[in-house]
Order: structure tokens, then sequence, then C-alpha cells
């Protein structure tokens, strides 16, 4: 397929470069694999079926929930491979 001044296979490679960046975002967040007893901001309780869900966790649902909505989410396009990023 004729991607212009792009070579064969680089839509691909942002795609996976894209899944990468995010997958490498998610295990940074978490810890060392050993899930929290007790939630780190509140204190209660996380229940066992999350822990063995997500290893690694640290917070209770309701702690997890209000932190992911104060997190500032990255746009899902990867722009290493954009000409307009490449000339800033």
């Amino acid at each position: 397929m004729a991607g212009g001044w792009s070579r064969d296979g680089a839509v691909q490679d942002q795609i996976d470069a894209s899944v990468e960046d995010g997958v490498q975002r998610a295990r940074s967040q978490l810890a060392d694999g050993v899930s929290a007893v007790r939630c780190e901001e509140c204190d209660s309780a996380i229940p066992e079926e999350r822990r063995k869900a997500i290893p690694g966790v640290r917070l209770c649902i309701a702690c997890q929930s209000a932190h992911e909505k104060q997190e500032t989410y990255t746009s899902g396009f990867n722009r290493r491979g954009s000409k307009d990023s490449q000339l800033r």
C-alpha cells in the first residue's frame, strides 16, 4: 500500500508503538506485584477478589476511581512518527 512519504508498514509501527506506550504506562503504575491488604489512602480493606484480579493493587475501588478521574490522560495518538512532531 502506498503511503506517500512513509515507508510500507509505518502505520502498523505507529500502532505498535502506541500499544507499547500504553503497556509501559500501565506497568509503571503497578508496584512490585504485592497487593496491599488495606487501601493506602483511606485505610479501608481491599477485597481479596480485587487483590487477586489486579496484582500490586494499592487502592480500594472508591479511591482508585477518584484517582483516575484526577489523572490527565495522554492522547491516543502516537505523534512520534508524525512529520509535524519532528518539525518542532
